[in-house]
């Protein structure tokens, strides 16, 4: 309670200041015009008397209670329904304070006096929010429309006064633009009431929606990028409490050369909201785990698998395999490999499923491949929660199957793409990865030769049937905005940082490790909504309704990266760590058949039977060598896929 009264007067803008006064002066108001029409104008004097003598109460217990409620922190101008429930249980607080308070003091209305004084008090301090937030949405609406017109000068402050900041202001009086420096703000207070290449600095972040107010701003530009993530998400957050468009100068990475030109300036991202900081990697190691190496990518026209190929094709392999069974997705990988590499690039593609072991086999034994990542998955959540058995069959038993034969064909190392999902699975899709994380540490206890690994990530922006596609395609047919529900959270990456964590593990792997990044604080899935409806230029709960649609089967309100019983090691990477896996058996064979539980499909197609071979074999293995401990694994049967139903006739 005591933070949200000092964030209502640490920084007290103009628009805070009016709203202040205005609910002090309502409090006043509506307890007189109670009375009046209680009386029908003719107020008993005893009456009028105390309310003369204890008024100030009614304003004082505002200025205690309302900011206690959260009215001067919250942002009016998209709000929705529930904020305007703060508001009735503030105006409800202050009338029960008041009536106490009064009863205390032997002061006393009528019981009709005091519930038209709430209609009267509530109705006045919802009014004026309304209205401003039909003002703002009106405001937005016409200045784009201006903008689109193109005829009216745009009024730009600069976020940064130093040095990239001042190259863009420069850059902005010297080109014929239509948009005009006005103001810059810099959080260094040095650089503050000094002209910055004749734009005034006038004050820090905290300031943006004050000066934007006053100096009527069209547009701020960010030009910090050199500043961390998670200071470029606060000062965005500010700014995306005025009606400005918001745009952004790149991180220094993304910058061609690291010099700043008004050409680099582009509008905000989703992941510039959420905070994702490119994760650096051990170039050198990475490199020489993959430079003139054979490596093939399972699953390698998918989201993370084609990522992973760009990003392989480029550090110099001898042979590139991308497999997959969807060919259209995979042959638009090769045309953009190609012409990217050209003849420098010796790349194959195949066409197959990982369920096919005889086909899997033979593509081990033409290549030879002397790395594997393995991306091929069902991982949509609902689907496999109807396709169970899909999940067993590709999730499990293809990886069952492209994992053996790496080990059989001595690949040096071999790498599991895997889920956060996977850590108490509470659904189909999950229950399968964990099983195919328990394979992989089987096969890693068992051959000797060959080092095995898993790498964990959460959800991954732009992937396809995420979450951001789908906002993105209702967004822009302004339909609703489809959200479970308002207190989901999920773990965020983009595909090239989730590409990088798999090529790093993968050259850290000695085997049996689960690695994870740290990925930070997860995000609420309705804020990453309103978020993206506002780079659209458009307002939440106005222009786009969010409509909760509930939780779907099987899925979670909050993702974890790791069991209780896994134990971080931190590796020579300080945001990747490796979790040392658990090798209690007691405890594996009781998380294996709640698995098996949950997938539901495993007696039909030998799942139980197969995963007690498994931990058999995994339980024997110290005792044995590598040739005997393989003789125990399970086999699949070809039968296993395709179940026979016979007739009864």
């Amino acid at each position: 309670m005591e933070n949200r009264q000092s964030r209502t007067f640490r920084h007290l803008t103009p628009r805070k200041a009016f709203l202040i006064a205005y609910d002090a002066a309502s409090t006043v108001i509506a307890a007189i015009l109670a009375l009046l029409l209680i009386y029908e104008g003719s107020v008993p004097n005893h009456f009028w008397n105390q309310f003369k003598g204890t008024w100030y109460f009614f304003v004082l217990i505002g200025l205690v209670v309302f900011p206690l409620f959260g009215f001067y922190t919250q942002m009016w101008a998209f709000a929705r329904g529930s904020q305007y429930l703060i508001l009735v249980a503030g105006t409800t607080a202050h009338l029960f304070t008041t009536v106490l308070l009064l009863q205390l003091l032997k002061q006393s209305f009528t019981l009709p006096t005091y519930i038209l004084f709430w209609f009267l008090l509530t109705g006045a301090v919802m009014a004026i929010r309304l209205l401003y937030r039909f003002y703002r949405s009106h405001r937005m609406v016409m200045r784009a429309k201006r903008r689109s017109e193109g005829d009216e000068e745009i009024r730009v402050m600069i976020v940064g006064a130093g040095a990239a900041g001042s190259q863009l202001i420069v850059e902005l009086k010297t080109t014929q633009s239509l948009r005009i420096p006005v103001c810059a703000v810099d959080d260094n207070e040095l650089t503050h009431h000094y002209k910055n290449n004749g734009v005034p600095v006038l004050g820090d972040r905290y300031d943006i929606e004050k000066l934007a107010m006053d100096m009527h701003i069209d547009e701020i530009i960010v030009a910090i990028p050199s500043a961390s993530s998670t200071t470029i998400r606060s000062i965005l957050e500010i700014c995306y409490r005025t009606d400005c468009r918001v745009r952004i100068l790149p991180f220094f990475s993304e910058l061609e050369g690291g010099k700043v030109h008004l050409s680099d300036v582009r509008d905000i991202r989703i992941d510039d909201l959420l905070g994702i900081e490119a994760v650096e990697y051990d170039m050198d190691k990475v490199s020489s785990f993959i430079r003139d190496k054979t490596v093939l990518v399972t699953g390698g026209g998918g989201s993370i698998g084609s990522e992973l190929a760009r990003q392989i094709a480029s550090l110099e392999p001898a042979l590139l395999i991308l497999y997959d069974i969807y060919e259209n997705g995979v042959y638009e990988l090769q045309q953009d490999l190609l012409e990217r590499h050209g003849r420098r690039l010796n790349l194959k593609v195949l066409i197959g499923s990982v369920r096919d072991c005889r086909r899997v086999e033979q593509l081990f034994f033409d290549y030879a491949p002397d790395v594997v990542f393995h991306a091929a998955a069902h991982k949509h959540v609902p689907l496999m929660e109807d396709s169970p058995g899909e999940a067993v069959k590709n999730n499990i038993y293809g990886t069952y199957n492209v994992a053996m034969a790496a080990a059989r064909f001595g690949v040096s190392r071999f790498v599991l793409i895997s889920t956060d999902k996977a850590v108490k699975p509470t659904n189909v899709m999950g229950a399968s990865k964990r099983l195919c994380e328990v394979v992989i540490m089987t096969l890693d206890k068992i051959w000797k030769d060959t080092s095995f690994a898993a790498v964990r990530f959460g959800n991954v922006l732009g992937s396809s049937g995420s979450v951001i596609p789908l906002f993105e395609k209702q967004i822009k047919n302004r339909l609703p905005v489809t959200v479970t529900h308002p207190r989901v959270e999920r773990f965020f990456m983009t595909i090239p940082e989730a590409s990088s964590l798999v090529l790093q593990a993968g050259a850290y792997a000695k085997g049996g490790e689960i690695f994870v990044l740290d990925m930070g604080e997860p995000v609420k899935i309705d804020k990453l909504a309103r978020d993206m409806i506002r780079i659209s230029g458009l307002v939440p709960d106005i222009d786009i309704p969010i409509q909760y649609i509930g939780l779907r089967p099987g899925e979670k309100m909050r993702e974890e990266l790791f069991l209780p019983e896994e134990h971080f090691v931190e590796t020579d990477h300080k945001k990747i760590f490796s979790l040392k896996q658990v090798d209690d058996m007691n405890y594996l064979k009781k998380e294996v058949g709640i698995l098996e539980k949950i997938i539901g499909a495993g007696e039909e197609l030998g799942l139980t039977e197969f995963m007690d071979q498994l931990l058999s074999a995994l339980e024997r293995c110290e005792a044995l060598d590598s040739d005997d401990s393989s003789s125990l694994l399970p086999r699949i049967h070809y039968e296993s896929y395709f179940p026979i139903k016979r007739s009864t006739n």
